[in-house]
């Protein structure tokens, strides 16, 4: 009896180092699927950037409990994101309600660069830029990693730099 005890003893030892192992390789392969996804959406210039955390130049970290993105295409670059900062220029009209960083563009550059480590950097410039504008966004520079994280700055003409912390995902996807 305590032989046949040993033996179910060391054969359940053995399946359950098998699955241990099975499941690190699924886990593996997972990462590199996610990997090679960003990648992808990252080369096709299609993906949404979704901001969780907004990081204002003065104050601290705001968690944002409502969906905001930036969503990027070949030909279209649709920014809607909050504004938390200083701004250097009073809108145009003093019925104007509605902040945040609000825009779509058509007539932009787009410039990425893969580094060593396997991050994106993405430079995007509006050529449509209105100085006159309250709003008028300058440039977005997003750092996207290997697994999705992202970090987007912006630079604008007449407010604070602004920076989000988000995810990168399939448009959409949400």
């Amino acid at each position: 009896m305590k032989i046949l005890i040993k033996i179910l003893f060391v054969l359940a030892v053995f399946f359950l180092g098998i699955n241990a192992i099975k499941a690190q390789t699924t886990r593996k392969e997972r990462q590199a699927e996610k990997v090679a996804s960003i990648n992808k959406m990252v080369n096709d210039t299609s993906y949404v950037f979704e901001a969780n955390y907004a990081d204002p130049m003065n104050g601290g970290q705001k968690v944002l409990t409502s969906e905001y993105d930036l969503k990027i295409t070949r030909d279209t670059v649709t920014a809607f994101l909050p504004y938390y900062g200083r701004a250097y220029m009073a809108p145009n009209t003093p019925d104007v309600n509605e902040g945040g960083i609000k825009f779509t563009s058509t007539n932009f550059s787009y410039k990425m660069q893969k580094k060593k480590n396997g991050t994106w950097s993405i430079l995007i410039k509006k050529k449509d830029t209105n100085l006159t504008d309250w709003r008028d966004v300058q440039s977005l520079t997003l750092d996207i990693s290997p697994q999705g994280y992202a970090s987007l700055q912006v630079i604008s003409t007449n407010r604070d730099p602004i920076s989000f912390d988000g995810n990168i995902e399939k448009i959409g996807e949400r």
